[in-house]
């Protein structure tokens, strides 16, 4: 089913802008609660309460949830696909640290693309949008490229398994654009996501012998309610309807600048060095994306 819009107008965009910084600060709060919780426990803990939350919002605007829609098969899939990359993703950064992390996740804007030529025909990806991309990944390699240099010890197993994340993120995302999912309402559609990883987390954090919840401080409570209600809640449903409405490719290219605020946000919030590094990243990055989503003279309004 083709997008409703061919290329992102303004209100998209200064969406995407948004959600990209709410993830960056994300990665703060990560941080912060897992002084307190352990991650693939805090993933589980920040799933099911935005299952409540999203459900509770879904049922005051009326949304049909239970409606027959043959949604189901393709909803487990993504809720699965969704439960397996925030799984590897916290067992990978178990053994490799978040900036060489970084690295390997944010390969999956190039996934997405690579499946859309065969999955979503009617999202073409021209020359410009791979230049584009190329050149927003660069900025995330000045940022954190560093870190790939010298010995790294046992960091290829988290490296691979943050890859293999990225995979999945990207195949999550074609699973929504590429079958009915794509019809129903985004609350839906985070909802099937939601309730499978809050039902597959939990077990997997006391099969890897987890503590679970160890330390909850006030500022670990806050951390994990943020996760909550701005990320897993509100920026993931506004996100799903952007995929609803606009090509998944041009939108995947903002995911780069996830990352560059997540650097800010720490440097802002917990004090860490801002270097000239990150400027450059953020130009590269903000260069990248423009190249990207630059509509073709057909495409202008």
């Amino acid at each position: 089913m083709p997008p409703t819009k061919t290329h992102l107008d303004r209100f998209a965009i200064g969406l995407m802008v948004l959600f990209c910084t709410i993830w960056g600060v994300q990665q703060v709060a990560v941080k912060v609660a897992n002084a307190g919780i352990s991650p693939v426990w805090q993933a589980g803990l920040r799933s099911i309460g935005a299952t409540a939350l999203v459900f509770a919002w879904a049922l005051a605007r009326r949304v049909r949830l239970f409606k027959t829609d043959g949604t189901l098969a393709a909803g487990v899939l993504a809720g699965l696909l969704f439960a397996a990359e925030f799984a590897l993703l916290f067992i990978g950064l178990q053994y490799t640290s978040a900036s060489r992390g970084v690295i390997f996740l944010y390969t999956a804007p190039f996934f997405l693309a690579l499946g859309a030529v065969w999955l979503l025909p009617h999202e073409p990806m021209r020359r410009a949008q791979w230049a584009g991309m190329a050149l927003a990944f660069g900025g995330v390699l000045v940022l954190f490229g560093e870190n790939l240099i010298g010995p790294a010890g046992e960091a290829w197993k988290g490296d691979l398994l943050i890859f293999i994340a990225a995979i999945f993120w990207a195949a999550t995302t074609l699973t929504v654009k590429a079958t009915a999912l794509v019809r129903v309402s985004a609350e839906k559609t985070l909802l099937y996501q939601l309730a499978v990883s809050a039902v597959v987390l939990p077990p997997l954090s006391l099969a890897l012998g987890e503590p679970g919840m160890f330390a909850p401080t006030p500022a670990v409570w806050a951390s994990l309610v943020f996760q909550i209600v701005a990320v897993a809640s509100a920026s993931y449903v506004g996100w799903f309807w952007l995929v609803r409405q606009y090509p998944a490719t041009r939108l995947a290219s903002f995911s780069f600048l996830t990352p560059v605020m997540g650097v800010l946000a720490g440097g802002v919030l917990l004090g860490e060095p801002l270097t000239p590094a990150v400027f450059a990243a953020l130009g590269l990055v903000g260069l990248g994306i423009w190249i990207a989503n630059r509509p073709t003279p057909r495409n202008r309004v």
